[in-house]
């Protein structure tokens, strides 16, 4: 007798859709509910087997579509679990805000804060080179050659982003913006005791499915997108002061905003 009647239904043999997709469809939403919560061990296929009257191949291929989905994931010898999903909000209207600069505070920091988590930065690169036309297309047709700041974001131990930030070579070469610790309040703090104090940030945000080289770099699991965010910093003088080409992994944040309704 199948202990699992509580959490799980049945499958219907006369539909349309394929039995394993069926299975996979209950599973999804007994975790979208709750009867399994993060960091549960889904039933085993030999449970899930006795449930559903079907074969191992069949709730195989129901766990695939799981994985491919991003919600689960298995551990060799233990089972199949369902992922933990504790998103960052990405507060995109407050992220920036000047105070945090003048606190010190870098905005991931500011974000690691509210999220009660563990910020580290490795990775971290920096060199000047040439400009990438979309790069220069940004900063303006006169910049050749940039500063590049290539940093990837750990949060509790877990990559979360990678960015690379673009800063014309006239405004950043030999000070603290080149060093590989730029100090309190990250580069912005750095651009606006260099004078160029800041007025607005243009962000371009799209969703896609990662490259393999992302899919590495930010230890994503199957079927988890990117969200990729291009920045550009402009100061009072109506200047573009830095691009920043940002890649997150999508199930580790949520973008809030807060938008007038003037």
């Amino acid at each position: 007798m199948s202990s699992l009647p509580g959490r799980l239904g049945t499958v219907d043999p006369t539909s349309d859709r394929a039995v394993f997709r069926q299975i996979a469809d209950q599973l999804r939403e007994a975790i979208d509910r709750g009867r399994f919560s993060e960091g549960e061990k889904l039933p085993s296929e030999a449970e899930l087997v006795e449930h559903y009257g079907v074969s191992r191949m069949t709730v195989r291929n129901s766990f695939s579509v799981l994985q491919g989905e991003g919600l689960v994931h298995a551990e060799h010898g233990r089972g199949v679990f369902v992922r933990p999903r504790q998103p960052v909000r990405r507060l995109a209207s407050d992220r920036f805000a000047r105070r945090h600069r003048e606190q010190g505070k870098s905005a991931f920091l500011v974000e690691a804060d509210a999220a009660g988590s563990h910020p580290e930065v490795d990775s971290l690169e920096v060199k000047e080179e040439k400009a990438g036309r979309d790069v220069a297309v940004r900063l303006g047709s006169s910049v050749r050659r940039v500063l590049a700041r290539r940093r990837r974001y750990l949060l509790d131990g877990r990559p979360v982003e990678f960015a690379t930030s673009y800063l014309p070579i006239d405004i950043a070469r030999a000070t603290r913006i080149a060093e590989p610790d730029p100090g309190p309040g990250g580069i912005y703090a750095r651009l606006e005791e260099l004078g160029h104090r800041l007025d607005r940030f243009d962000e371009e945000i799209r969703a896609r499915m990662p490259s393999p080289a992302e899919v590495r770099t930010l230890r994503l699991a199957s079927g988890v997108p990117v969200i990729h965010l291009i920045r550009t910093a402009y100061d009072t003088d109506g200047r573009a002061v830095e691009v920043c080409d940002t890649v997150m992994a999508a199930d580790a944040y949520v973008l809030a905003y807060q938008l007038p309704a003037t």
